[in-house]
């Protein structure tokens, strides 16, 4: 099944409409959590599902596709000249550390919500939409873990619904879900205006607690039985959404999500080659190979395009 790529608009007020006083994390967790919910494009049948009310839910980042989304959609987006070389060079590391040990720093999570998605600012929602097609032809494409894409296949041929939850633009998000015949996806929500982007985010980033609030939302929606629905992760930042479900599982996991699953008796699934100590010694080779090809910019640049 497959979701549409575009979102429903996000209505922005003018500046000096807008609320002075900052939301906190809790609040923009939740709003991020309700416009994710409320952008995720839900093709219906004909026919009521025959399980409607189980359904699956998978995190994007090292767990469908090896590294981040984000890297990939900046790597091509910088080939296409939106920034300069200059302006990504201060996140190849991060990309580097991210593919080889699958761990997400929270220093660096706290740096992409401060300037998150500041690099689609001026452009339009169909120019980044028309690129991420592309853009996952030629770089996500091949990164897909094929033992996850099983396990999301086996929830659809049980005739349930299965949904991707990613702190990647929901653009994107929903191409990835349609390219692997998903129902839908959840992704962060960016500010539009008639459109165009203005650099700035609905709530937050659709990462951690807001991605249980997602769900929430969505369950609610579509009357699904959370004790009855699957979450896959490979990040202990998600435990709020594998908590919230009957079956979590943790996919490629962290070692303070292995840990966590073990002890709970969770499913474990780890498709990754070699053990960490060799992936380790990669880094540094992965490192010069971010720097000359696999160019890591993601939701930390503040590039422009010039």
């Amino acid at each position: 099944m497959a979701a549409s790529a575009t979102p429903y608009p996000v209505q922005v007020s003018p500046p000096h409409e807008r609320p002075r006083r900052p939301l906190n994390l809790r609040q923009r967790s939740a709003l991020a959590g309700e416009a994710a919910a409320a952008a995720a494009e839900v093709e219906r049948e004909l026919v009521t599902p025959a399980d409607p009310t189980s359904a699956a839910f998978f995190d994007v980042d090292n767990t469908v596709m090896q590294g981040a989304s984000i890297f990939h959609l900046a790597r091509g987006l910088h080939r296409r000249k939106f920034f300069t070389t200059r302006d990504i060079l201060g996140a190849v590391w991060k990309q580097a550390y991210f593919r080889v040990v699958g761990v997400e720093d929270p220093q660096h999570i706290a740096e992409t919500r401060v300037s998150a998605l500041s690099f689609i600012e001026g452009h339009t929602v169909s120019e980044l939409e028309e690129l991420g097609e592309e853009i996952f032809d030629e770089a996500m494409a091949h990164r897909i873990w094929p033992g996850t894409r099983a396990l999301a296949q086996l929830h659809l041929d049980q005739g349930q619904r299965v949904w991707l939850v990613t702190a990647a633009p929901i653009e994107i998000a929903q191409i990835i879900a349609r390219r692997l015949g998903l129902t839908g996806a959840m992704g962060t929500v960016a500010e539009h205006v008639e459109g165009v982007y203005t650099g700035g985010l609905v709530g937050d980033l659709l990462h951690g607690p807001a991605k249980a609030e997602a769900i929430r939302a969505l369950a609610a929606r579509e009357g699904l039985d959370l004790s009855r629905c699957s979450a896959y992760s490979d990040s202990a930042n998600d435990l709020p959404m594998l908590e919230l479900v009957g079956d979590p599982c943790a996919i490629n996991p962290d070692a303070k999500l292995r840990s966590h699953a073990r002890a709970e008796g969770w499913r474990i699934r780890d498709y990754r080659t070699g053990r960490k100590a060799a992936r380790v010694g990669l880094v540094v080779g992965a490192a010069a190979g971010a720097v000359s090809g696999t160019v890591a910019a993601g939701v930390a640049l503040r590039g422009r395009r010039k």
